[in-house]
Formats: C-alpha cells, structure tokens, sequence
C-alpha cells in the first residue's frame, strides 16, 4: 500500500533542548500505527509537529503526496488531518452538541456535510445523542473520550491522529476505546496512535515505533515486537 502519511528526518526541540531526533517514520493506507515509549520520550511533540501546534526545527512531513511541514494548525484539519488530544481536551462549560460543533467549524460551508456528520455520530455514540445538552464537564472519562473522538470526526478526517486514548481510563472503558479505534479504521481511516499503555497499542497496531528520548530505537510488525524480549522487559512487564 501506498504511505498517506510520511515523516522524515524530523527534529524539533524546545528552547536548547532536542526532544525529537532525527525521527523517520510512515503509515500506510488502511493501517493504525503505534508510537511506544515512556513518559517525556516525545511522543507528544512529534505528533504536535504533524498537526502544525507546534514548529518543527528541520525535517518533512508529507500527507498524501503533499508537503505539509510548516502548516498552521487549521490548514492541516482542513487538509484532512484530524487528531484527539491527550486528556481529551473537552470544553467543559459547553454542551455536548455545542464540543461537536466546534469540530466541524472548518466546514462552515458544507452544511449538508455536517448535518450528514452528525447523524453519523450520534448513530455511532448513542450515548453522545441522549446527552447532547448535557454540558461536557460533566460526562465521565470515558464519555469525554468518546466526544473527543467524535469531535474529531465532525472534520470529515482522512487520517486520525490519537495521543493517549487510554489515560485515565478503567481498564473495562480502554477496551471500549479500543473498540472504537478499530472501528474507526475499518471505515478506511488511518490511525496514527501514542501510547504508554504498550499491551493496548500493540494489540490493535499493525505495527509500531519505540521512541526512546527522542530516538526510534525498534520498529516492526506488532507481532514481532510483542514477542522481543528488549520490548517485553521494557514495557510489558516480561
């Protein structure tokens, strides 16, 4: 298959300091990718660059053929790259329709788009449409994490960028969550998805990136990295 997303040779850093090295890394069509590492490991920060948030200081970053290094943030949605931020990000004094329709701000002129997006959501989290008018502060953790996905959605994405899906979340409810990553695949969408949470990743990526203080150090299917032992003593508790 052919790469939608392409990530070369990236460094960026903050201040003095280089967090992200000299990272190569793709996704193809059709597949959900994992970025592992610990805590502070830069996972964030690579994800930032592709989504315009935050500046890169050298690299490509090319979406279906395009350059995009250098976006602003908005160009890169309205280009088709949609991302879920970690800690859901949820504006809590706003109701649920109203998180939903800051998501589809970027297509003010495609009503009948929109109006198709909702009833696909709300189909999609029933949960979402019962409380509509509920303010979003208020919903669990979990219920936020499915609003931030489903914000997300409301772009009409190409592509979905997931940081931390899992955080915080009972163990009952991040299998909810995983459900709904594949799901969102299944529709043809590729995910691009950052985790600690390293048994969760590798189960649903096809494959996946270490990133150690801002350095990919393995990669590979996520078979085979689930079976290395650097992996399994690292992060699986082998």
């Amino acid at each position: 298959m052919a790469d939608i997303l392409e990530v070369k040779g990236l460094n960026v850093s903050y201040g003095k300091a280089t967090v992200v090295h000299d990272v190569n890394i793709h996704v193809e069509e059709g597949e959900i990718v994992a970025i592992l590492g610990a805590n502070g490991a830069g996972k964030t920060t690579i994800l930032r660059s592709i989504t315009g948030l935050k500046k890169a200081d050298s690299g490509q970053i090319t979406f279906k053929g395009k350059s995009i290094y250098g976006w602003s943030a908005d160009k890169v949605v309205k280009g088709g790259i949609a991302m879920v931020p970690e800690n859901r990000l949820i504006f809590g004094p706003m109701t649920v329709e109203e998180n939903l329709q800051l998501g589809s701000w970027t297509r003010q002129r495609d009503r009948d788009g929109v109006r198709k997006s909702f009833e696909d959501v709300y189909a999609h989290f029933p949960i979402l449409k019962e409380r509509k008018n509920q303010m979003g502060g208020s919903l669990s953790g979990g219920q936020q994490q499915m609003l931030a996905v489903a914000r997300a959605l409301m772009t009409n994405p190409q592509m979905m960028l997931m940081d931390e899906p899992s955080i915080g979340l009972s163990p009952l409810m991040v299998e909810e969550v995983g459900k709904i990553i594949m799901d969102i695949n299944s529709r043809g969408i590729p995910v691009l998805l950052v985790e600690q949470n390293a048994r969760v990743a590798l189960e649903l990526a096809h494959r996946a990136y270490i990133l150690e203080v801002g350095n990919i150090t393995l990669e590979g299917e996520s078979k085979s990295l689930m079976n290395d032992e650097r992996v399994q003593r690292a992060y699986l508790g082998g």
